[in-house]
């Protein structure tokens, strides 16, 4: 699926894709359509920054027919606002509350049992970890930088533990962002 915008800020046509929603790539899908649809301006047909300001039609109908775009979206099709659509998908594939809860501790204990494998590289093993982020982030909670630090330091292969001990002497790892130490890890690793 593509979103097409025709004379943008540079007069030229942008086409933003974005992967077909199944049942399981409800995030990843989600990530995708919120940011080609800030992108065009029409987020806020989803979302109002303020909740008591009336939605634009227009932007409410490009947003609402970007969502419904899809294969499976043929059953929230009577939805008539974007928020609407959004809403519905998102109780779909994320769950009500109870269920989103069940889901949520899953994942943390599949966060806690993370760990890099033998030979693993170490953009491979921080991918998962920033995929863990973003699943969090899907369930309305947070995976902050301290704790995907941990993870990274706690967590790398042998050869990386002289750049771990020198990371943990130098910086402050519960202020320290998870990409300056993947960065400072990486460096090490060169």
């Amino acid at each position: 699926m593509a979103l097409v915008a025709h004379g943008g800020a540079w007069g030229s046509a942008v086409s933003l894709s974005c992967p077909v929603l199944t049942g399981d790539n409800y995030t990843i899908w989600a990530i995708k359509v919120e940011a080609n649809l800030d992108a065009h301006g029409v987020w806020e047909a989803v979302v109002p920054a303020d909740s008591t300001a009336a939605v634009d039609p227009k932007k409410n109908k490009t947003a609402r027919a970007y969502l419904l775009a899809e294969d499976i979206l043929l059953q929230v099709s009577s939805k008539k606002t974007a928020a609407e659509v959004w809403a519905s998908l998102k109780a779909r594939f994320v769950g009500p509350d109870r269920a989103r809860a069940d889901r949520l501790s899953t994942l943390r204990g599949d966060f806690d049992r993370l760990n890099m494998g033998d030979g693993e590289a170490l953009d491979v093993f921080a991918s998962k970890i920033s995929s863990m982020a973003a699943r969090y982030a899907n369930l309305g909670a947070t995976l902050d930088d301290a704790a995907m630090v941990k993870k990274l330091l706690d967590s790398v292969s042998d050869c990386l533990y002289q750049a771990v001990a020198s990371i943990e002497q130098l910086c402050d790892v519960e202020k320290l962002c998870f990409d300056e130490a993947l960065g400072r890890l990486k460096a090490f690793e060169e």
